[in-house]
């Protein structure tokens, strides 16, 4: 049986279990760790297929979240990025006994556009599955391009997550199709309008791939959630504002712990 890639580190009275992106791995946390770790006792995961969790094939989303929370802690704060967020929002919608908070970070409950619904054009997440299988390395790295277009550190941010990507073996084209295909088609804005547990969402102004017309759509339709944006920020925050981004974790664990 295959097994996910899982470190724990930090000393804090809480737990907190951080979900990464398509593409990437545990290592995109880095930057945060250090400042996390005195406050948190984390729980760094490679979504099953990605970084150091091989051997796995595409997965449906919750497929996803039941290997991850099987080796979650009890209780913890969650964090998903992008489509780490899909995993962290499954989890809360199965298991919300085992979530003490969801946070989740340039994220969406449905990420393709639809009708008035902002998101990425369905055509673009077909056109990168196709780009996939012409040009994997190349389709990998727009797309890391993608996630900081638009800041003030762009070409440095870039270079963290391309980082992140090359430090481990790249994740199985099947995966990666897989990935992109929940991208595609998972919808979950009327389960999480149900959910009673603390829900932090945190957004970049500049993101291009959840556009900041969500925030406000999600504010109206899901008002016992809050959410939060950086100002200068794309679709990876923690990178290019770590200190803002650690800063707001630590008042959201002031007031649910």
């Amino acid at each position: 049986m295959n097994d996910i890639w899982w470190q724990t580190k930090g000393e804090g009275n809480c737990h907190l279990v951080l979900l990464h992106g398509w593409g990437l791995n545990a290592q995109v946390w880095d930057c945060i760790t250090p400042e996390l770790s005195t406050h948190f006792t984390l729980h760094l995961v490679d979504l099953p297929g990605f970084g150091r969790s091989q051997g796995f094939g595409a997965m449906s989303l919750n497929d996803m979240a039941q290997q991850v929370l099987a080796k979650a802690p009890e209780r913890a704060f969650w964090l998903g990025w992008s489509l780490g967020g899909l995993v962290a929002s499954q989890v809360a919608l199965t298991h919300p006994e085992r979530v003490l908070a969801l946070i989740t970070v340039a994220s969406s409950p449905r990420f393709s556009a639809e009708g008035d619904w902002p998101g990425i054009k369905p055509e673009v997440l077909s056109g990168f599955q196709q780009q996939l299988r012409d040009d994997f390395q190349r389709t990998v790295e727009r797309f890391l391009a993608l996630q900081t277009m638009g800041t003030e550190s762009a070409r440095q941010d870039a270079r963290k997550l391309k980082s992140a990507v090359l430090s481990l073996p790249m994740p199985a084209e099947v995966v990666l199709d897989g990935g992109l295909e929940i991208l595609k088609t998972v919808d979950l804005r009327e389960p999480l309008a149900a959910l009673s547990l603390p829900f932090l969402r945190l957004y970049g102004r500049l993101d291009g791939l959840v556009p900041r017309k969500i925030v406000s759509l999600l504010d109206d339709a899901w008002p016992d959630s809050q959410s939060y944006i950086f100002a200068k920020a794309a679709h990876a925050p923690f990178i290019s504002h770590p200190d803002e981004f650690c800063r707001v974790l630590l008042d959201l664990k002031q007031n649910v712990a």
